[in-house]
């Protein structure tokens, strides 16, 4: 891969406008399609990109596509067509030997199927899921999680390490999204964990933000003591900018993985219960902080 070729980007969102800025700021010839074409034109306007008419055409003129959408499904879509049609999709204008790099957060089996499916087309995938957020996408400092053989995880590496300052080999294909997936698990648990001692701390007769003080000088410091508690929980503003139904839909996902591996699952799924629940009550665009709210109110 070499920073001439050009590289297809579908998604242009809260995730994808950053990330594709940065790879175009390093010298990347970008080709962005999106379902809205006001993204695609605003980021056109500010930077030296080429805009595709659609996704047939996104993989046409480009040997490397990049998907960066909400989940697996839609991923499936947008590459093989209605029913694996492979009809106004991205497959359909790809030629033997391209590659595809999902960053979404898709089912790693699902990864599986679809990488099965291209192969037959002489179409390589990977899977590149990443974590930190749209700051982390702004700044260029996404952890980056790859899933397969280690002889494109190489070439694509360079790439990657313009739009996140962590790349790590996860393992084979669907690695990266089993891991991105229980990784955003473990968050969810210690969210709502987080959550619960506040509300009962606080309920004792303790300072909210002095309980975060302590555990942040203590062993239950955790992302959300440290980065979301005071600023997006105990300030009201709920703003930390990732969808509880994307929360809910990566612990679904990761129970996915428990289960199918014969893991034990005691509190995968009540977690999941959870996430789901708050989900249906609050709606899937609310902030993912406002679990806090959710267990003050007794909700869950």
């Amino acid at each position: 891969m070499t920073v001439n070729a050009k590289i297809g980007f579908a998604g242009i969102g809260a995730m994808g406008t950053p990330m594709s800025a940065n790879l175009a700021k390093a010298g990347y010839k970008i080709v962005a399609y999106d379902t809205d074409p006001k993204r695609t034109g605003a980021l056109a306007s500010t930077l030296e990109i080429e805009v595709a008419d659609d996704l047939t055409q996104l993989g046409s003129m480009c040997g490397t596509v990049i998907t960066m959408l909400p989940d697996g499904k839609i991923v499936r879509k947008a590459v093989c067509g209605d029913n694996d049609s492979f009809k106004n999709c991205i497959a359909a204008g790809l030629k033997p030997g391209s590659l595809l790099i999902d960053m979404s957060s898709s089912s790693p089996v699902g990864t599986r199927e679809l990488g099965a499916v291209l192969e037959k087309r002489g179409i390589k995938l990977i899977d590149a899921p990443v974590s930190n957020g749209v700051k982390g996408a702004i700044a260029a400092t996404l952890a980056i999680m790859v899933g397969g053989d280690a002889e494109t995880f190489s070439k694509v590496k360079p790439m990657l390490e313009k739009i996140g300052n962590q790349v790590f080999h996860a393992g084979p294909l669907g690695a990266g999204h089993a891991i991105k997936a229980l990784n955003n698990y473990v968050s969810a648990a210690g969210l709502l964990a987080t959550c619960e001692a506040v509300v009962a701390g606080k309920r004792f007769g303790l300072d909210p933000a002095v309980i975060v003080d302590i555990i942040n000088a203590s062993s239950g410091m955790n992302n959300t003591t440290k980065n979301k508690v005071k600023q997006h929980m105990l300030s009201g503003t709920y703003g930390a900018g990732f969808f509880t139904g994307l929360m809910a839909k990566d612990v679904r996902t990761a129970l996915e993985v428990i289960e199918t591996t014969g893991t034990s699952s005691l509190l995968a799924e009540p977690c999941t219960d959870i996430w789901n629940k708050m989900e249906k009550d609050l709606g899937f665009t609310s902030d993912h902080t406002e679990m806090y709210r959710y267990v003050e109110s007794g909700s869950q």
